[in-house]
Protein backbone atom coordinates (compact mmCIF):
# COMPACT_ATOMS: atom_id res chain seq x y z
CA UNK A 1 0.00 0.00 0.00
CA UNK A 2 1.52 3.78 -1.16
CA UNK A 3 1.47 5.91 1.80
CA UNK A 4 0.90 9.66 0.90
CA UNK A 5 4.04 11.72 1.53
CA UNK A 6 4.10 15.17 3.68
CA UNK A 7 4.86 17.99 1.02
CA UNK A 8 6.86 20.93 2.98
CA UNK A 9 7.37 23.89 0.75
CA UNK A 10 9.85 26.65 2.08
CA UNK A 11 9.25 29.02 -0.55
CA UNK A 12 5.98 30.66 -0.72
CA UNK A 13 4.16 29.11 -3.94
CA UNK A 14 3.02 30.86 -6.17
CA UNK A 15 -1.19 31.44 -7.07
CA UNK A 16 -1.14 33.86 -10.10
CA UNK A 17 -0.24 36.97 -11.31
CA UNK A 18 -1.49 40.72 -11.07
CA UNK A 19 -0.46 42.82 -13.63
CA UNK A 20 2.94 40.94 -14.19
CA UNK A 21 2.97 40.98 -10.59
CA UNK A 22 3.43 37.23 -8.99
CA UNK A 23 0.93 36.37 -6.22
CA UNK A 24 1.45 33.90 -3.58
CA UNK A 25 -0.24 32.29 -0.71
CA UNK A 26 1.33 34.29 2.15
CA UNK A 27 0.60 37.54 -0.19
CA UNK A 28 -3.20 36.58 -0.08
CA UNK A 29 -2.69 35.54 3.40
CA UNK A 30 -1.06 39.01 4.66
CA UNK A 31 -3.56 41.21 2.11
CA UNK A 32 -6.49 39.40 4.40
CA UNK A 33 -4.86 40.15 7.53
CA UNK A 34 -4.60 43.86 6.81
CA UNK A 35 -8.41 43.75 5.54
CA UNK A 36 -9.47 41.99 9.03
CA UNK A 37 -7.40 44.58 10.70
CA UNK A 38 -9.02 47.75 9.18
CA UNK A 39 -12.51 46.32 9.35
CA UNK A 40 -11.55 45.69 12.63
CA UNK A 41 -10.27 49.31 13.26
CA UNK A 42 -13.48 50.54 11.11
CA UNK A 43 -15.87 48.74 13.50
CA UNK A 44 -14.31 49.87 16.49
CA UNK A 45 -14.09 53.23 15.77
CA UNK A 46 -17.61 53.62 15.11
CA UNK A 47 -18.46 52.16 18.51
CA UNK A 48 -16.44 54.47 20.25
CA UNK A 49 -18.21 56.27 22.89
CA UNK A 50 -17.13 59.18 25.46
CA UNK A 51 -19.12 56.78 27.91
CA UNK A 52 -17.20 53.67 27.60
CA UNK A 53 -19.05 50.18 28.28
CA UNK A 54 -16.69 47.26 30.18
CA UNK A 55 -14.95 46.17 26.90
CA UNK A 56 -13.92 49.74 26.19
CA UNK A 57 -12.70 50.12 29.13
CA UNK A 58 -10.62 47.09 29.49
CA UNK A 59 -9.42 47.72 26.42
CA UNK A 60 -8.45 51.71 26.96
CA UNK A 61 -6.72 50.52 30.03
CA UNK A 62 -4.54 48.54 28.50
CA UNK A 63 -3.59 50.45 25.85
CA UNK A 64 -2.64 53.35 28.28
CA UNK A 65 -1.03 50.92 30.28
CA UNK A 66 0.88 49.65 26.83
CA UNK A 67 2.02 53.38 26.55
CA UNK A 68 3.03 54.43 30.04
CA UNK A 69 5.38 51.31 29.58
CA UNK A 70 6.83 52.68 26.68
CA UNK A 71 6.63 55.97 27.91
CA UNK A 72 9.07 54.72 30.59
CA UNK A 73 11.17 52.54 28.58
CA UNK A 74 12.05 55.57 26.44
CA UNK A 75 12.06 58.30 28.83
CA UNK A 76 10.07 60.22 26.33
CA UNK A 77 5.81 60.76 26.42
CA UNK A 78 6.15 62.34 22.89
CA UNK A 79 8.36 59.98 21.28
CA UNK A 80 6.10 57.09 22.66
CA UNK A 81 3.25 57.95 21.43
CA UNK A 82 4.20 58.77 18.24
CA UNK A 83 5.83 55.40 17.95
CA UNK A 84 2.70 53.92 19.28
CA UNK A 85 0.99 53.04 16.48
CA UNK A 86 3.54 51.41 15.00
CA UNK A 87 4.68 49.20 17.81
CA UNK A 88 0.76 47.95 18.46
CA UNK A 89 0.07 47.72 14.93
CA UNK A 90 2.96 45.31 14.25
CA UNK A 91 2.05 42.92 17.65
CA UNK A 92 -1.15 43.09 16.29
CA UNK A 93 -0.80 42.61 12.51
CA UNK A 94 1.73 39.16 13.42
CA UNK A 95 -0.28 37.72 16.07
CA UNK A 96 -3.38 37.82 14.42
CA UNK A 97 -1.65 36.13 11.17
CA UNK A 98 0.04 34.02 14.12
CA UNK A 99 -3.86 33.00 15.19
CA UNK A 100 -6.15 32.72 11.92
CA UNK A 101 -3.40 30.38 10.47
CA UNK A 102 -5.29 27.31 12.25
CA UNK A 103 -8.91 28.59 10.62
CA UNK A 104 -10.49 25.67 8.46
CA UNK A 105 -9.59 25.74 5.42
CA UNK A 106 -6.33 27.63 5.26
CA UNK A 107 -3.90 25.37 4.57
CA UNK A 108 -5.94 22.44 3.42
CA UNK A 109 -7.98 24.35 0.69
CA UNK A 110 -6.24 24.23 -2.84
CA UNK A 111 -5.43 22.20 -6.09
CA UNK A 112 -3.21 18.95 -6.95
CA UNK A 113 -0.67 19.68 -9.87
CA UNK A 114 -0.46 16.53 -12.09
CA UNK A 115 2.88 15.92 -10.59
CA UNK A 116 1.23 14.77 -7.53
CA UNK A 117 2.10 18.18 -5.40
CA UNK A 118 -0.52 19.92 -3.58
CA UNK A 119 -0.35 23.69 -3.46
CA UNK A 120 -2.85 25.36 -0.50
CA UNK A 121 -4.88 28.45 -1.76
CA UNK A 122 -3.77 30.40 1.50
CA UNK A 123 -0.76 29.99 3.74
CA UNK A 124 0.72 31.61 7.42
CA UNK A 125 2.21 34.65 5.81
CA UNK A 126 4.87 34.87 8.48
CA UNK A 127 6.54 31.20 7.04
CA UNK A 128 7.60 33.10 4.30
CA UNK A 129 10.98 34.90 4.93
CA UNK A 130 9.84 37.55 2.33
CA UNK A 131 7.57 38.72 4.35
CA UNK A 132 9.01 38.83 7.88
CA UNK A 133 12.09 40.66 5.56
CA UNK A 134 9.82 43.43 5.05
CA UNK A 135 8.63 44.21 8.33
CA UNK A 136 12.56 43.80 9.57
CA UNK A 137 13.10 46.83 7.17
CA UNK A 138 10.16 48.88 7.77
CA UNK A 139 11.27 48.75 11.18
CA UNK A 140 15.24 49.78 10.54
CA UNK A 141 14.46 52.25 8.56
CA UNK A 142 12.05 53.70 11.45
CA UNK A 143 14.74 52.68 14.22
CA UNK A 144 17.42 54.63 11.98
CA UNK A 145 15.13 57.61 11.02
CA UNK A 146 14.14 58.06 14.75
CA UNK A 147 17.88 57.86 15.56
CA UNK A 148 18.47 60.60 13.16
CA UNK A 149 15.46 63.18 14.33
CA UNK A 150 16.21 62.77 17.82
CA UNK A 151 20.44 62.99 18.01
CA UNK A 152 20.79 64.66 14.96
CA UNK A 153 23.14 63.23 12.08
CA UNK A 154 26.52 63.48 13.52
CA UNK A 155 25.79 62.69 16.86
CA UNK A 156 23.96 59.28 15.65
CA UNK A 157 26.59 58.67 12.88
CA UNK A 158 29.29 58.96 15.81
CA UNK A 159 27.89 55.47 17.13
CA UNK A 160 29.44 54.29 13.68
CA UNK A 161 32.22 55.85 12.96
CA UNK A 162 34.11 57.60 15.94
CA UNK A 163 37.79 58.64 14.87
CA UNK A 164 38.29 59.87 18.45
CA UNK A 165 40.36 56.93 19.00
CA UNK A 166 41.35 53.11 18.26
CA UNK A 167 38.83 51.27 20.64
CA UNK A 168 36.08 53.69 19.48
CA UNK A 169 36.65 52.76 15.94
CA UNK A 170 36.40 49.11 16.42
CA UNK A 171 33.72 49.89 18.95
CA UNK A 172 32.05 51.70 15.97
CA UNK A 173 32.81 49.05 13.57
CA UNK A 174 31.28 46.84 15.51
CA UNK A 175 27.89 48.80 16.28
CA UNK A 176 28.08 48.96 12.12
CA UNK A 177 27.60 45.55 11.76
CA UNK A 178 25.46 44.86 14.53
CA UNK A 179 22.89 46.96 12.70
CA UNK A 180 23.28 45.46 9.66
CA UNK A 181 22.84 41.80 11.57
CA UNK A 182 19.56 42.84 13.26
CA UNK A 183 17.90 42.42 9.79
CA UNK A 184 18.65 38.75 9.39
CA UNK A 185 18.61 37.72 13.25
CA UNK A 186 14.94 39.62 13.70
CA UNK A 187 13.97 38.14 10.12
CA UNK A 188 14.78 34.65 11.15
CA UNK A 189 13.50 34.88 14.32
CA UNK A 190 9.81 34.98 13.30
CA UNK A 191 10.26 32.94 10.40
CA UNK A 192 11.96 30.02 12.15
CA UNK A 193 9.47 29.87 14.81
CA UNK A 194 6.05 30.00 13.26
CA UNK A 195 7.74 27.90 10.53
CA UNK A 196 9.07 25.29 12.47
CA UNK A 197 5.78 25.02 14.24
CA UNK A 198 3.73 24.98 10.96
CA UNK A 199 6.09 21.95 9.96
CA UNK A 200 5.78 19.88 13.22
CA UNK A 201 1.92 20.11 13.60
CA UNK A 202 1.96 18.86 9.96
CA UNK A 203 4.08 16.05 10.47
CA UNK A 204 1.92 15.01 13.89
CA UNK A 205 -1.43 15.54 12.01
CA UNK A 206 0.51 12.76 9.49
CA UNK A 207 1.22 10.31 12.15
CA UNK A 208 -1.01 10.84 14.79
CA UNK A 209 -3.85 12.83 13.35
CA UNK A 210 -6.34 11.90 16.24
CA UNK A 211 -4.37 12.76 19.31
CA UNK A 212 -1.63 15.26 19.25
CA UNK A 213 -2.85 17.96 16.77
CA UNK A 214 -4.93 19.71 18.96
CA UNK A 215 -2.94 20.34 22.00
CA UNK A 216 0.06 21.36 19.89
CA UNK A 217 -2.29 23.80 17.92
CA UNK A 218 -2.77 25.56 21.28
CA UNK A 219 0.69 25.82 22.37
CA UNK A 220 1.13 27.21 18.53
CA UNK A 221 -1.24 29.68 19.34
CA UNK A 222 0.96 30.40 22.56
CA UNK A 223 4.12 30.89 20.91
CA UNK A 224 2.47 32.97 18.13
CA UNK A 225 1.44 35.45 20.69
CA UNK A 226 5.25 35.47 22.59
CA UNK A 227 6.76 35.73 18.74
CA UNK A 228 4.48 38.85 17.97
CA UNK A 229 4.97 40.01 21.50
CA UNK A 230 8.70 40.07 21.32
CA UNK A 231 8.93 41.37 17.71
CA UNK A 232 6.87 44.35 19.38
CA UNK A 233 9.48 45.01 22.01
CA UNK A 234 12.61 44.30 20.40
CA UNK A 235 10.95 47.30 18.37
CA UNK A 236 10.67 49.70 21.22
CA UNK A 237 14.05 48.42 22.72
CA UNK A 238 15.79 49.06 19.36
CA UNK A 239 14.39 52.51 18.96
CA UNK A 240 15.43 53.18 23.03
CA UNK A 241 19.27 51.91 21.91
CA UNK A 242 18.66 54.17 18.94
CA UNK A 243 18.10 57.31 20.81
CA UNK A 244 20.58 56.94 23.45
CA UNK A 245 23.62 58.82 22.59
CA UNK A 246 26.97 57.16 21.98
CA UNK A 247 29.71 57.07 25.61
Amino acid sequence: MEQESIHIALAAEQIGTFMGIPVTNTLLMSLIVSLLLITLAIVVRKKLSLIPGRLQTLVETLFVGILDYMSETLEDKKLARQIFPLVLTIFLFIFTANIIEFTPGIGSIGWTHPEGEFTPLLRSMNTDLNTTLALTLIVFVVIEVVGVATLGFLRYGKKFVNLSSVLGFMVGIIELFSEVARLVSYSFRLFGNIFAGEVMILVIQHFVPMVLPVPIMLFEVFVGFIQAAIFALLTLFFVKMAITEAH
